[in-house]
């Protein structure tokens, strides 16, 4: 899966879950600033993307994530690295 393909992915939840407009969902676009992303909604995120990555995903992945594109760089990076053994 892309970057582009992870991108696409997060605006259609964003659409579907919290009613964004996709064209709002850019890589510059902060979280909580210009999404209006609360903590709540954040970890709803994560649960929509765990079939993603079609595993657990580790909330601390996700800890310092502040735009969408560290979003997509973070899920692209578990996707990208198994997990070690």
């Amino acid at each position: 899966m892309t970057k582009d393909d992870i991108l696409q992915r997060i605006a259609t939840i964003m659409e579907d879950t919290f009613e964004i407009a996709p064209e709002r969902v850019t890589l510059e676009a902060k979280l909580y600033d210009d999404l209006e992303i609360d903590s709540i909604d954040a970890v709803d995120l994560i649960v929509q993307l765990k079939p993603l990555a079609g595993r657990r995903l580790d909330p601390e992945a996700f800890k310092a994530v502040r735009t969408v594109a560290d979003v997509v760089d973070a899920l692209y990076d578990l996707l990208n690295n198994p997990t070690p053994a």
